[in-house]
């Protein structure tokens, strides 16, 4: 196996890990607008096209496996099929709502169009299809016409080797009575302004302010969200730690007495499914999010759950859970118990390794 990726370091790399050759390139800056969005895509095809030529004659492959964005990967899949090769498309997004959620509406109209023709692209080049949950396979058999049988859903989920308790951040314990957890994405659509402003709402309107919101990642809204903080006051209420090692993120989470997921509803979230919720989940930890279909699949009794896109119902529902500790361990152990029955990494790569099977098999 050959995996080409983008290195967290932002340089090109060659290596091998656990018998895996590895190549890496530096990702397009995060950029908002259009172009940025040309850039990023463009970008990312034709260095990850280029590097496939390179594995072509060094590992050589039989099958390439795609996952989006960028839904370009499809032009490079083709290519491939030209030689005899076999595509499968990993189905991580869905691009055009994606778009959609990211410029809030005002995206350009043809880019809509050109993602939903590419998604269209996709399906049908794809010898298999893999979903991330039911709400994408459905978008794959009726948008895309695939067969149901060449569908199979493995869900994003946490390695319990990776994502585990450990000793908590003493310094950070003592910051606050109560630590609030926050891990993912920071662009306009991640929903991380709907989280400023339930901490606003905590501090100001129901008087917690022995709180600290610890927000761990990056992303193009970063220097937005650090403004909204300061106009909000509430800048001594959270820390907005940027990208971290995988030893600090677990230090940090394992530190938290909440965790939340504020992706707001509409229609990329309310399909799709978020890692950080099965990540709290593999911790122990009890969640806030808002109420969308695949929140409630995923996270279950792990979770409570705010009126959509109410930023004052998700910090009552941080009141109910700062209050009553008890119920926050029983949340807890309910999402760690359905993470190792049904929804960790071990359980979804029997499906993943089925669904090889599957298209060999056919082959």
């Amino acid at each position: 196996m050959t995996v080409i990726s983008p290195h967290p370091e932002n340089r090109f790399r060659h290596s091998t890990l656990n018998g895996v050759a590895l190549y890496q390139y530096p990702a397009s800056p995060d950029r908002d607008g259009f172009l940025g969005y040309a850039i990023e895509f463009a970008w990312a095809m034709l260095v990850t096209f280029l590097l496939s030529v390179v594995v072509l004659f060094r590992e050589g492959f039989d099958i390439i496996h795609a996952h989006n964005p960028p839904d370009t990967f499809v032009l490079v899949g083709a290519i491939y099929k030209l030689a005899g090769k076999r595509y499968i498309f990993d189905h991580h997004d869905l691009s055009p709502e994606m778009y959609n959620a990211k410029f809030g509406g005002k995206g350009v109209r043809i880019v809509y169009i050109c993602l939903l023709a590419f998604e269209r692209l996709t399906f049908r080049m794809a010898d298999h299809v893999i979903s991330t949950n039911e709400s994408y396979r459905e978008i794959a058999m009726s948008r895309g016409r695939v067969p149901s049988e060449q569908v199979t859903v493995v869900r994003n989920a946490p390695d319990l080797d990776r994502v585990r308790l450990v000793e908590p951040h003493l310094e950070l314990r003592q910051r606050a009575s109560t630590i609030i957890g926050y891990v993912g994405e920071m662009s306009r659509h991640d929903g991380v302004d709907y989280l400023l402003r339930a901490v606003s709402h905590l501090v100001h309107d129901f008087g917690r302010t022995d709180v600290l919101c610890v927000l761990i990642g990056r992303g193009s809204a970063l220097p937005m969200l650090k403004s909204e903080a300061s106009q909000l006051k509430i800048k001594h209420n959270v820390w907005f730690t940027g990208r971290i090692s995988d030893e600090d993120l677990m230090r940090y989470l394992s530190t938290a007495d909440i965790c939340v997921d504020p992706d707001p509803s509409n229609p990329f979230n309310d399909r799709s499914s978020m890692i950080k919720l099965t990540e709290y989940m593999a911790l122990g930890k009890p969640i806030v999010a808002f109420d969308l279909p695949e929140h409630r699949f995923t996270a279950q009794g792990a979770a409570v759950y705010a009126e959509p896109n109410d930023e004052l119902d998700f910090a009552r529902r941080l009141v109910e859970l700062i209050d009553d500790p008890t119920r926050r361990a029983r949340m807890g152990s309910s999402g760690r118990q359905r993470i190792e029955t049904e929804l960790a990494w071990h359980h979804q790569e029997e499906r993943l390794l089925g669904a090889y099977s599957q298209l060999v098999g056919r082959s």
